[in-house]
C-alpha cells in the first residue's frame, strides 16, 4: 500500500500524542495496562465469579453454555432404521414385492411392521422401522420391478443401508461436556436425544449507562450538541456477544449525573455495568470518583491502546459474588476498541463461553503505529491478506462500518506482509446465537 499524505498527518497525530516510558502515568499517575495483559485480566476476573445455572426450554438454551453434561436418554436411532427410501428385502433375489403395502416413517398402529418373510420385499422410506428379518435396504435407483417381482440393479450387501440401533450412541452415553456451547446444531441433538429442557448459564446481564449533556437522541447535530452514536450501536453489540442488556440509561454530567452514577454502579442488579465517557481527568468525568467513593477495585486503569487508552475495568463487591464496571471512553472507536478489550473477555468469561482463539493475517502496506501503545485499526479481511481502512480517529465510525475485524498493530507499527493478530468483529464471526 502506497503511503499518502494521511499517512504522514497520522504519523504527525500519533508523535504529538506519545509518550516517554518515564511519563506514563500521566495525570493520573498510574501505568497504562499492557494491552494482552489488560485482555488477560478481564478474561480472568470473569472466571471468579461464582456461576449460576438455571433449566431452560430448549428455545431458550441457544447461545448459552451447558452446565451439566448431554447424556443419552436412550438409544440413537432408537431402532434399526432405513437410511434410504427404497425397498426393504429378507433374504436372496429377487424378491416377491408384498401388494400395496409400505413402510413408512412414523411406524404403525401396533408400533412395528409387519416382519418380512425370506424372499419378500416392501417398500420403504427414509428413517421408517425396518421390518424384523430385514437382510437390507435396496435404494429405489438400485432396483428394477418386474411384475410381481424386485430385482437388485447391483450386488446386495447384508444390512446395506440400514441405520443400526445405537449407531449413533447408547442410553447414558455422554454426548457433549458440561461447559459446551448450546448451538443450534445441540439444540438438534439434545432434541433427537429426547430432551425438552437444557441446564445452562445465564447470560450474563448487562446495564448500559450513557454519560453526557451534549447528546441528542434524534436530529442533526446543532449548537454544540452531538448525537449519541453509542446507544443504538452498544445494545445489539453487546447482545451479540452474548449477554442481555437489561436497560439503556443516559445520564448527565452534573452532579445530579454523578449521584444517580453512584446509585447506578452500586444498585444494579445487572452483572455488569457498562459506561461511555468520563473515564479521564475532565471537570466532567465522573467515573473514577464515582467508583473511588463506591469503593471500587481498579483491576484496569487505563490500557496502552489507541484508541481507547483511558478505558477502564473496576470490580465492586467481592471476588465471586461482585459486579464488574467497565468504563468506555466516549468516542465512538474508542469504545469499540473498550469493548473488543475489555467487555468481550470479560462476558466470555461470565457466560463460561471459551475465549475466541486468536489468529494472525498478513497485512497489506505499511501500517503507522504509536511510539509506546498498541493501534486498533480496522481492517477488511481478503481472502490472503488484511487491508487497513482509513477513517480510523478515535471519534470515527465509518472505517469501522466498513470492517470485518480490527487489526492489532504494535509499537511503532507494521511492515506490508508482516503478520498481525486480527479481532473478528462479532456479526463476521458468528458471535452468538439470539
Amino acid at each position: 500500500m502506497t503511503r499518502t499524505d494521511a499517512d504522514g498527518d497520522l504519523d504527525e497525530a500519533l508523535a504529538l500524542v506519545s509518550r516517554t516510558p518515564a511519563a506514563e502515568g500521566g495525570a493520573g499517575g498510574h501505568r497504562a495496562t499492557a494491552w494482552q495483559r489488560a485482555r488477560e485480566t478481564a478474561a480472568l476476573a470473569g472466571t471468579t465469579v461464582r456461576s449460576r445455572s438455571h433449566r431452560v426450554p430448549l428455545a431458550d438454551a441457544l447461545g448459552e453454555v451447558l452446565t451439566t453434561s448431554l447424556d443419552a436418554l436412550g438409544d440413537l436411532p432408537p431402532f434399526d432404521t432405513s437410511a434410504m427410501d427404497g425397498w426393504a428385502v429378507a433374504g436372496p433375489g429377487p424378491w416377491a414385492i408384498r401388494p400395496g403395502e409400505a413402510v413408512l416413517a412414523g411406524g404403525t398402529a401396533d408400533g412395528a411392521p409387519a416382519s418380512l418373510g425370506d424372499g419378500e420385499a416392501v417398500r420403504i422410506a427414509t428413517g421408517a422401522r425396518v421390518p424384523a428379518d430385514t437382510t437390507a435396504v435396496i435404494r429405489s435407483e438400485h432396483a428394477r420391478e418386474s411384475g410381481s417381482q424386485l430385482y437388485a440393479t447391483r450386488r446386495v450387501g447384508t444390512g446395506q443401508d440400514i441405520r443400526p440401533r445405537g449407531q449413533e450412541c447408547r442410553s447414558g452415553d455422554p454426548l457433549l461436556p458440561a461447559g459446551s456451547l448450546v448451538t443450534p446444531a445441540v439444540l438438534g441433538l439434545a432434541a433427537a436425544a429426547g430432551y425438552d429442557e437444557l441446564v445452562t448459564r445465564p447470560r450474563p446481564r448487562v446495564e448500559i449507562l450513557v454519560l453526557g449533556d451534549e447528546l441528542l437522541t434524534e436530529g442533526l447535530p446543532h449548537d454544540g450538541l452531538i448525537r449519541d452514536a453509542l446507544s443504538p450501536m452498544l445494545d445489539p453489540w453487546i447482545t451479540r456477544i452474548g449477554a442481555e442488556v437489561v436497560s439503556t440509561r443516559r445520564l448527565g454530567d452534573d452532579p445530579a449525573g454523578a449521584e444517580a452514577l453512584f446509585q447506578a454502579v452500586t444498585g444494579s442488579t445487572a452483572d455488569l455495568v457498562v459506561t461511555t465517557g468520563g473515564t479521564a481527568s475532565g471537570p466532567v468525568d465522573h467515573v473514577h470518583p464515582v467508583l473511588r467513593r463506591a469503593g471500587a477495585e481498579l483491576l484496569v486503569d487505563g490500557v496502552a491502546v489507541r484508541p481507547g487508552h483511558p478505558m477502564l475495568l473496576a470490580r465492586i463487591g467481592d471476588r465471586t459474588d461482585g459486579r464488574h464496571v467497565v468504563g468506555l471512553p466516549g468516542n465512538p472507536l474508542a469504545a469499540v476498541s473498550g469493548l473488543l478489550t475489555l467487555a468481550e473477555p470479560l462476558l466470555r468469561s461470565l457466560a463460561g463461553r471459551r475465549q475466541r482463539p486468536r489468529y494472525a493475517v498478513p497485512v497489506e502496506g505499511d501500517v503507522p503505529g504509536h511510539p509506546y501503545d498498541t493501534r486498533l485499526v480496522p481492517v477488511l479481511l481478503t481472502d490472503e491478506h488484511a487491508v487497513p481502512l482509513r477513517y480510523n480517529g478515535p471519534a470515527m465510525l465509518r472505517g469501522v462500518a466498513a470492517a470485518d475485524a480490527l487489526a492489532v498493530v504494535p509499537p511503532h507499527g507494521a511492515r506490508s506482509g508482516q503478520e498481525l493478530e486480527v479481532l473478528d468483529l462479532p456479526w463476521v464471526a458468528g458471535g452468538c446465537f439470539t
